[in-house]
Protein backbone atom coordinates (compact mmCIF):
# COMPACT_ATOMS: atom_id res chain seq x y z
CA UNK A 1 0.00 0.00 0.00
CA UNK A 2 2.80 2.43 0.87
CA UNK A 3 4.35 2.71 -2.64
CA UNK A 4 0.94 3.32 -4.21
CA UNK A 5 0.14 5.92 -1.56
CA UNK A 6 3.47 7.71 -2.16
CA UNK A 7 2.91 7.75 -5.95
CA UNK A 8 -0.59 9.11 -5.52
CA UNK A 9 0.55 11.74 -3.04
CA UNK A 10 3.32 12.82 -5.41
CA UNK A 11 0.85 13.03 -8.30
CA UNK A 12 -1.48 15.24 -6.19
CA UNK A 13 1.41 17.66 -5.61
CA UNK A 14 2.22 17.66 -9.33
CA UNK A 15 -1.39 18.56 -10.11
CA UNK A 16 -1.26 21.38 -7.57
CA UNK A 17 1.79 22.84 -9.32
CA UNK A 18 0.08 22.47 -12.72
CA UNK A 19 -2.96 24.30 -11.36
CA UNK A 20 -0.64 27.20 -10.50
CA UNK A 21 0.70 27.23 -14.07
CA UNK A 22 -2.82 27.00 -15.42
CA UNK A 23 -3.62 30.49 -14.14
CA UNK A 24 -0.79 32.01 -16.20
CA UNK A 25 -1.15 29.93 -19.38
CA UNK A 26 -3.57 31.51 -21.86
CA UNK A 27 -3.27 29.63 -25.13
CA UNK A 28 -2.47 26.21 -23.71
CA UNK A 29 -4.99 26.31 -20.86
CA UNK A 30 -7.42 23.84 -22.47
CA UNK A 31 -4.63 21.33 -23.06
CA UNK A 32 -3.37 21.72 -19.49
CA UNK A 33 -6.95 21.41 -18.19
CA UNK A 34 -7.37 18.13 -20.07
CA UNK A 35 -4.08 16.81 -18.68
CA UNK A 36 -5.08 17.78 -15.15
CA UNK A 37 -8.50 16.14 -15.55
CA UNK A 38 -6.91 12.93 -16.83
CA UNK A 39 -4.53 12.92 -13.85
CA UNK A 40 -7.41 13.51 -11.43
CA UNK A 41 -9.35 10.61 -12.95
CA UNK A 42 -6.27 8.40 -12.61
CA UNK A 43 -5.88 9.43 -8.97
CA UNK A 44 -9.52 8.58 -8.25
CA UNK A 45 -8.96 5.07 -9.58
CA UNK A 46 -5.82 4.78 -7.43
CA UNK A 47 -7.80 5.98 -4.41
CA UNK A 48 -10.32 3.20 -4.91
CA UNK A 49 -7.47 0.70 -4.94
CA UNK A 50 -5.95 2.37 -1.84
CA UNK A 51 -9.28 2.10 0.01
CA UNK A 52 -9.36 -1.62 -0.68
CA UNK A 53 -5.76 -2.00 0.44
CA UNK A 54 -6.31 0.09 3.58
CA UNK A 55 -9.17 -2.19 4.64
CA UNK A 56 -6.76 -5.14 4.37
CA UNK A 57 -4.18 -3.53 6.66
CA UNK A 58 -3.63 -4.98 10.14
CA UNK A 59 -6.12 -3.57 12.69
CA UNK A 60 -3.51 -1.43 14.45
CA UNK A 61 -2.56 0.34 11.17
CA UNK A 62 -5.98 0.32 9.50
CA UNK A 63 -7.35 3.54 11.03
CA UNK A 64 -4.22 5.52 10.17
CA UNK A 65 -4.21 4.14 6.60
CA UNK A 66 -7.88 5.04 6.09
CA UNK A 67 -7.24 8.52 7.47
CA UNK A 68 -4.39 9.08 5.02
CA UNK A 69 -6.52 7.84 2.10
CA UNK A 70 -9.42 10.07 3.17
CA UNK A 71 -7.06 13.07 3.32
CA UNK A 72 -5.84 12.32 -0.20
CA UNK A 73 -9.42 11.96 -1.38
CA UNK A 74 -10.29 15.35 0.15
CA UNK A 75 -7.28 16.96 -1.54
CA UNK A 76 -8.23 15.51 -4.93
CA UNK A 77 -11.85 16.64 -4.57
CA UNK A 78 -10.57 20.12 -3.75
CA UNK A 79 -8.40 20.07 -6.89
CA UNK A 80 -11.39 18.88 -8.94
CA UNK A 81 -13.48 21.77 -7.65
CA UNK A 82 -10.69 24.27 -8.35
CA UNK A 83 -10.40 22.96 -11.90
CA UNK A 84 -14.15 23.28 -12.45
CA UNK A 85 -14.07 26.84 -11.11
CA UNK A 86 -11.21 27.72 -13.45
CA UNK A 87 -13.06 26.21 -16.41
CA UNK A 88 -16.16 28.19 -15.49
CA UNK A 89 -14.16 31.44 -15.27
CA UNK A 90 -12.45 30.70 -18.60
CA UNK A 91 -15.78 29.99 -20.26
CA UNK A 92 -17.29 33.20 -18.87
CA UNK A 93 -14.24 35.19 -20.01
CA UNK A 94 -14.46 33.71 -23.52
CA UNK A 95 -18.17 34.50 -23.68
CA UNK A 96 -17.50 38.10 -22.60
CA UNK A 97 -14.82 38.43 -25.26
CA UNK A 98 -17.21 37.12 -27.93
CA UNK A 99 -19.91 39.55 -26.82
CA UNK A 100 -17.40 42.41 -26.78
CA UNK A 101 -16.23 41.58 -30.31
CA UNK A 102 -19.84 41.37 -31.46
CA UNK A 103 -20.59 44.79 -29.99
CA UNK A 104 -17.45 46.30 -31.46
CA UNK A 105 -18.29 44.93 -34.90
CA UNK A 106 -21.62 46.75 -34.91
CA UNK A 107 -21.68 50.22 -36.37
CA UNK A 108 -23.47 52.79 -34.28
CA UNK A 109 -23.22 55.63 -36.76
CA UNK A 110 -26.26 57.54 -37.92
CA UNK A 111 -24.90 57.85 -41.44
CA UNK A 112 -26.70 54.73 -42.58
CA UNK A 113 -29.94 55.84 -40.94
CA UNK A 114 -29.60 59.35 -42.33
CA UNK A 115 -29.06 57.98 -45.83
CA UNK A 116 -32.17 55.82 -45.53
CA UNK A 117 -34.21 58.82 -44.41
CA UNK A 118 -32.92 60.85 -47.35
CA UNK A 119 -33.80 58.05 -49.77
CA UNK A 120 -37.32 57.80 -48.34
CA UNK A 121 -37.75 61.58 -48.48
CA UNK A 122 -36.63 61.62 -52.12
CA UNK A 123 -39.12 58.88 -52.88
CA UNK A 124 -41.85 61.01 -51.28
CA UNK A 125 -40.86 63.91 -53.50
CA UNK A 126 -39.47 66.33 -50.92
CA UNK A 127 -37.30 69.01 -52.45
CA UNK A 128 -33.61 69.45 -51.70
CA UNK A 129 -34.37 72.73 -49.93
CA UNK A 130 -36.72 71.01 -47.50
CA UNK A 131 -34.13 68.27 -47.00
CA UNK A 132 -31.45 70.85 -46.12
CA UNK A 133 -33.83 72.54 -43.67
CA UNK A 134 -34.46 69.20 -41.98
CA UNK A 135 -30.73 68.51 -41.72
CA UNK A 136 -30.11 72.03 -40.34
CA UNK A 137 -32.88 71.53 -37.77
CA UNK A 138 -31.41 68.17 -36.70
CA UNK A 139 -28.03 69.86 -36.24
CA UNK A 140 -29.60 72.63 -34.13
CA UNK A 141 -31.60 70.12 -32.10
CA UNK A 142 -28.37 68.40 -31.13
CA UNK A 143 -27.07 71.62 -29.56
CA UNK A 144 -30.38 72.17 -27.74
CA UNK A 145 -30.15 68.64 -26.36
CA UNK A 146 -26.56 69.13 -25.14
CA UNK A 147 -27.46 72.48 -23.61
CA UNK A 148 -30.47 70.96 -21.85
CA UNK A 149 -28.32 68.16 -20.48
CA UNK A 150 -25.77 70.64 -19.15
CA UNK A 151 -28.48 72.83 -17.63
CA UNK A 152 -30.03 69.78 -15.94
CA UNK A 153 -26.63 68.79 -14.51
CA UNK A 154 -26.07 72.32 -13.16
CA UNK A 155 -29.53 72.38 -11.56
CA UNK A 156 -28.97 68.96 -9.99
CA UNK A 157 -25.59 70.11 -8.66
CA UNK A 158 -27.11 73.26 -7.16
CA UNK A 159 -29.94 71.26 -5.56
CA UNK A 160 -27.46 68.83 -4.01
CA UNK A 161 -25.31 71.72 -2.75
CA UNK A 162 -28.32 73.52 -1.32
CA UNK A 163 -29.80 70.45 0.39
CA UNK A 164 -26.57 69.21 1.98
Amino acid sequence: MEPLYQQTHKQVHEIQSRMGRLETADKQSVQIENEIQASIDQIFSRLERLEILSSKEPPNKRQNAKLRVDQLKYDVQHLQTALRNFQHRRHAREQQERQREELLSRTFTTNGTQKKILDIANMLGLSNTVMRLIEKRAFQDKYFMIGGMLLTCVVMFLVVQYLT
